[in-house]
């Protein structure tokens, strides 16, 4: 009788063992992830656009979920490089397990980012990067792809002779570099039609100015390709208060409500539609993965899609550019 209660014993000693080793395999995160202080230094943090805030709406969820710590340290304007470096001093004087942070140059930041480095601070860069290769992971939108999609589907509004100009946000960045090279790339023997590339460090009213005066100054053209949210919404408006939707196609790169009602209007015939909450979530994560000695791509692509009126209903678009119905 002794022996075989002493074999229910074992057995369910046993059985405890098992499952709280099958439950430990279910959750690793709950039991093996070491949190991770952080900090993202983004661009801009501007609540006007819906890129940036998705963008750091994903980076905070991820860092909520993995009980991380994450500090958003923004600059005021988009092309001020000068306070994006002070703000990335101020970043490392804390010392956090890493910094995340969204380069407006390809060069500029490099000697801090070294320093960062040389203290043993992670480096994600988000978005863009820098012409040196200093950061350990790399979460952005593949964005020679995505000027390419563009502009193989502004091809398919023009004919050969049709003119094009291109309204961008800050010039040198590396998204507007390799978006602009896609959209070449994309256009083809088209792209010899561009006539004009302007710039309009990432403000909406800049953006408007300068496509009045491309209108102006180019009367027969026939699209104009905006290269962030800023550039293509100002496009947008000025085109539409110009009343020359049917004169002037615009495309551009990112999504906001506005960019939707322009599209519904007939100013904007395509779009390409970062996954800016995606591509947050998953540089937070894919940081604490690193910190935690998990192995991790360096080089992510967080994908894009384009927009157009006529896929801009359909169920998996629809999720994409309206993310919080």
């Amino acid at each position: 009788m002794k022996s075989h209660k002493k074999e229910i014993i074992i057995i369910a000693v046993l059985m405890v063992a098992l499952l709280v080793i099958f439950t430990g395999l279910l959750t690793p995160e709950a039991t093996q992830t070491q949190e991770c202080s952080m900090i993202y230094i983004p661009k801009i943090k501007d609540d006007a656009n819906d890129f940036w805030t998705e963008l750091i709406s994903g980076c905070q969820m991820a860092a909520e979920e993995y009980n991380s710590e994450l500090e958003i340290m923004a600059p005021a304007k988009e092309e001020d490089i000068e306070e994006q470096n002070q703000l990335l001093r101020e970043a490392i004087e804390k010392k956090p397990d890493a910094i995340l942070f969204s380069p407006s140059s390809m060069s500029a930041s490099d000697e801090l980012l070294k320093e960062a480095k040389d203290q043993g601070i992670r480096i994600t860069y988000i978005d863009s990067y820098t012409e040196e290769e200093i950061q350990d992971l790399t979460v952005a939108t593949d964005n020679v792809e995505a000027g390419r999609m563009l502009g193989k589907y502004a091809r398919t509004l023009l004919n050969k002779d049709s003119k094009i100009a291109i309204v961008s946000h800050v010039k040198g960045v590396s998204t507007a570099v390799e978006r602009e090279q896609g959209f070449r790339e994309g256009l083809g023997d088209y792209a010899d039609n561009i006539v004009d590339v302007v710039y309009c460090n990432s403000f909406y009213e800049k953006s408007y100015e300068l496509t009045n005066e491309l209108m102006e100054k180019y009367p027969d053209l026939e699209l104009i390709a905006g290269m962030n949210e800023y550039s293509a919404v100002g496009v947008g408006r000025a085109v539409c208060d110009a009343q020359a939707k049917d004169q002037i196609a615009v495309v551009g790169v990112d999504c906001s409500q506005e960019a939707i009602n322009l599209m519904e209007m007939g100013v904007y015939k395509g779009i390409i539609v970062q996954k800016a909450f995606r591509m947050g979530y998953m540089a937070v994560e894919e940081t604490i993965h690193m910190y935690n000695g998990d192995a991790v791509e360096k080089n992510i692509d967080s994908g894009c899609e384009l927009v157009t009126p006529e896929n801009m209903y359909d169920s998996d678009i629809e999720r994409l550019i309206f993310p919080f119905n």
